[in-house]
């Protein structure tokens, strides 16, 4: 790893260099190319959610992290994801969220976008859970509904990424829509 990469990642994450040292070595035995590919990365979220059809959330995280839109992710994009999604403070996770939620990349986010994500985070909840979700949420386009309406826009308009921010800081339920968490046994 340069030493530019090395100060860069130690400037921008809360990480040591003991620790980015480690994920290094880690990262060049897992992908020894130096990159991950879309296949390899959903591979990885299967593990995380092996009960659940991780394939197309896996995707949008990917393009959400891969900055350079090369197709695929050193060692500097993973860090940085690894951090922000993470260790990082609820603006930047949110920053995150809003490059996660504006698929088309073009700097706001539609309800049509808002609807994929959804779809993408509705496959990762086991069915047994999806049955004991409440009436509003039971659903990938119900959730959309409601997670678009703490925004308070039409349903032809966009949404901006400071207005996203603020809107999910502002209601603890727009923040549980934005992602999905296992319930814990």
């Amino acid at each position: 790893m340069s030493k530019e990469i090395l100060e860069d990642l130690k400037l921008n994450t809360k990480f040591t260099e003991t620790e980015i040292s480690q994920w290094y070595e880690n990262f060049q035995k897992q992908c020894p190319s130096g990159r991950i590919t879309p296949e390899e990365f959903e591979q990885i979220y299967m593990r995380f959610f092996p009960e659940s059809d991780a394939k197309t959330y896996a995707r949008h995280v990917f393009r959400s992290f891969d900055t350079n839109d090369d197709g695929t992710l050193d060692f500097k994009e993973y860090i940085i994801a690894l951090h922000m999604t993470s260790t990082g403070k609820t603006t930047r996770k949110l920053e995150w969220a809003f490059s996660l939620f504006d698929v088309d990349k073009n700097g706001y986010i539609t309800k049509t976008e808002v609807t994929e994500i959804c779809q993408a985070i509705f496959k990762l909840i086991p069915k047994e859970e999806q049955c004991k979700l409440p009436d509003d949420e039971n659903t990938p386009e119900k959730r959309a509904n409601k997670l678009w309406s703490y925004f308070e826009k039409k349903d032809n308009e966009r949404l901006a990424e400071g207005e996203f921010i603020k809107g999910v800081i502002e209601n603890d339920n727009a923040m549980r829509l934005i992602h999905y968490e296992p319930i814990k046994e």
